[in-house]
Parts: structure tokens; C-alpha cells; sequence
């Protein structure tokens, strides 16, 4: 199959997008440009994304509350609880049994209660800070906080990496407008830093056992080569992601009044059971949870030196691309498909419709 004429570009793409186009272009094309229903949940069933939009409510709620109050953990605990039971007793989830819906709850409860011991009463204080502070009256808490950047139309960049000069840029086409969510904003020293709530941290792949960006680089790159043996979408959609957010942060901190203040990425995972210890007998569920910052594994320091912000001249270069692909509705997987094909197919909602898939598995003639 090839490539469709764009005949109308889209005016924005969200980092959940983005995400889909690195796992599979043409997954994209039925998600985003066609509206096929097919699900863009990273792997995970879709009970647990709700959950988790649960737990994400109780905790935003109860830090709503808290601001100005300078809550203690118990505090906080307290009343993300009894917002989550509110929200719980309204939640129509099919159990096998009310067993199973009980041992639920207190898996929700168990990761509330991590979340406040190991950062909630800190986050909810650096959120009180940025109250006081903030010139304008814009929201600090979401869920679903938005955070917006826009990139320029940029000639010539579809296939490569870096940053197109001013020269480049086709003035003709309107700037895409790039969005990704956030769940809240807090002070940390001198930094604003967004915080996003995710399911699990798998997708963020070596990303999470790696500090800086020159130990990821080679790794990143690659993902884009055809003749690397490397395919990991995940890891580079986190990248890109990361330089969403932190540009669509710097937008938003400017609009708060808080230009002095430097921006950073953190996410927390609220459905990852790795770390948690069940009693059956007791009914008792025990869980930590881990919190990674995005910033330092994002940031090349040689674009820092030069900005004096937390950017990343190859990713940013690779974003620009990616947007411009889109833009000129370049869906085919192309040379990467042996990868989409063994990586991404076997899970993915849009076999039954997908012409490249259906060709490989019946074998049609050209």
C-alpha cells in the first residue's frame, strides 16, 4: 500500500499520537485520521486505564483540597480516600465476584497510600508554593491538565533529524499545534515541575535505568535507522513526549509568571504491581511505587549550554519530522514493516482492516 494525499492536515497531534505513528504509521492513520475505534492504551486492558483514571481523579481531588493547607500525609491520605470510595461506589467494572471487587479497592487504596508516603504531602506543599507565587489565575491541578507547543512546517525535514533554519520553514502551512496532558504542576527548589500519572512504566523501556542523554542517544537514533537493528518505540516516544511537555511547560510557566523558574518531567505509575506484597488471608495489599524524572535522560547538555534550557537539538529535530510526516500523510510503514509486523501487529485492533497486514498473511498478488 502507499501513501495517501493529506488532504487535510490535522491542526494538532497529541503526544498519544505521536506515540501510535512511532509504534505504526498506519495504526495512526486508522486511529487518528480515519477514527477507526481500535484502542491506544500501550498494551494495557482497558479496566486498568480505568482504574487508574479513578485513582487519578481521588488524588488530583484531594490535592485540590489540600492547597494552601499544608496537609500532613494522614491528611492527604485521608482525604484522597474517601474521595476514591465515592468514586469507586459509581464505578460499574464487571468482577467475577465481590471478592474480587473488594481485593480491587484495596489495591487502588494500597498505591494511594504509597503515593502519599513516598512524594504526596511534599508535591501538594511544592503545589501551595506555586499558589503563592503565580501571577496569573490558571489552573495547577488537573487531571488532564493541557499543555501546548506548536511546530513550524519545515521543508526538506521529513526524513531527517535536525531542526530546520528559518529559511526552511514553508510559510504557506500553518504551525501544528502539539498537546500533552499533565495531572499537575508543583514547585520543586527552583523548578516547575509537571507531573502525569501513567498506567506502568514499561513503556518508557532502557529510559528508566539510564541517567543522561549520552547514554540513550545511540539508542534513539537508531530507532529511526532501517539498517540498525534496533525498534523501540517506546523508549523514543517518551523522548518526544518529554519534549512536549517540557516546551509546552515553558509556554504555560510564562503565562503563570514564573519565567525565572526552570522546567522539568516526572511520571508516576498508578497500575504497576510489580512491587506489591498480597496477604489472601489477611486481605492486606502492600505497595511502592517509583517515580522517574524525564528531564536528565532528555537533556542534551551541549544544546543546554548553548539555550541555557532543557532542550534537545536530535530530538527536537526528530520531532519536527515526524510532525511534517504526518502532516504530508506519509502512513506507509515502508522499510520498517518487518519490524511493525512482528512488534506490533500481533496486538493491534486494525489487523482485520490493514491492507499491509493482510497482504503479508494472504498473500495477495501484485
Amino acid at each position: 500500500m502507499t501513501d495517501r494525499d493529506a488532504e487535510t492536515p490535522p491542526d494538532s497531534i497529541s503526544v498519544e499520537g505521536l506515540r501510535t505513528y512511532l509504534q505504526c504509521p498506519r495504526r495512526y492513520e486508522f486511529a487518528h485520521v480515519d477514527g477507526l475505534e481500535g484502542g491506544e492504551t500501550d498494551g494495557e486492558d482497558e479496566a486498568t486505564v480505568e482504574r487508574v483514571a479513578l485513582l487519578r481523579r481521588a488524588l488530583c481531588d484531594a490535592l485540590v483540597d489540600a492547597a494552601g493547607d499544608d496537609p500532613d500525609p494522614e491528611t492527604l491520605a485521608e482525604r484522597a480516600t474517601r474521595r476514591l470510595a465515592t468514586l469507586w461506589d459509581d464505578h460499574d467494572e464487571h468482577f467475577h465476584s465481590r471478592a474480587q471487587r473488594r481485593h480491587e479497592r484495596r489495591v487502588l487504596e494500597a498505591t494511594l497510600e504509597a503515593y502519599v508516603d513516598r512524594v504526596g504531602a511534599e508535591h501538594a506543599a511544592g503545589i501551595g508554593r506555586l499558589e503563592d507565587e503565580r501571577e496569573a489565575d490558571r489552573p495547577l491541578v488537573g487531571p488532564d491538565l493541557e499543555l501546548s507547543t506548536t511546530v513550524a512546517p519545515a521543508s526538506g525535514a521529513a526524513d531527517g533529524g535536525s531542526r530546520a533554519s528559518e529559511s526552511e520553514v514553508d510559510s504557506d502551512l500553518d504551525p501544528v499545534t502539539l498537546e500533552a496532558p499533565v495531572d499537575y504542576l508543583y514547585a520543586d527548589g527552583s523548578s516547575l515541575v509537571a507531573v502525569r500519572f501513567v498506567p506502568t512504566l514499561w513503556p518508557l523501556g532502557y529510559l528508566r535505568y539510564r541517567s543522561d542523554w549520552e547514554r540513550v542517544e545511540d539508542r534513539f537514533v537508531d530507532h529511526f535507522d532501517p539498517e540498525a537493528d534496533a525498534f523501540d518505540p517506546g523508549p523514543a516516544a517518551a523522548l518526544l513526549e518529554t519534549a512536549v511537555v517540557l516546551d509546552g511547560l515553558r509556554n504555560y510557566r510564562d503565562r503563570l509568571g514564573l519565567t525565572e523558574r526552570t522546567c522539568r518531567y516526572v511520571q508516576i505509575p498508578l497500575a504497576d504491581r510489580s512491587n506489591a506484597s498480597i496477604n489472601w488471608v489477611r486481605e492486606t495489599v502492600e505497595t511502592d511505587i517509583e517515580v522517574v524524572d524525564l528531564t536528565d535522560v532528555y537533556v542534551d547538555h551541549h544544546t543546554f549550554g548553548m539555550t541555557h534550557e532543557h532542550r534537545n537539538e536530535t530530538v527536537d529535530g526528530r520531532l519536527e519530522s515526524i510532525v511534517d510526516r504526518i502532516r504530508a500523510g506519509a502512513f506507509d510503514p515502508g522499510e520498517r514493516w518487518d519490524d511493525v509486523r512482528d512488534e506490533e501487529c500481533p496486538d493491534c485492533a486494525y489487523r482485520v482492516c490493514c491492507g499491509d497486514y493482510l497482504e503479508t498473511e494472504v498473500g495477495f498478488d501484485a
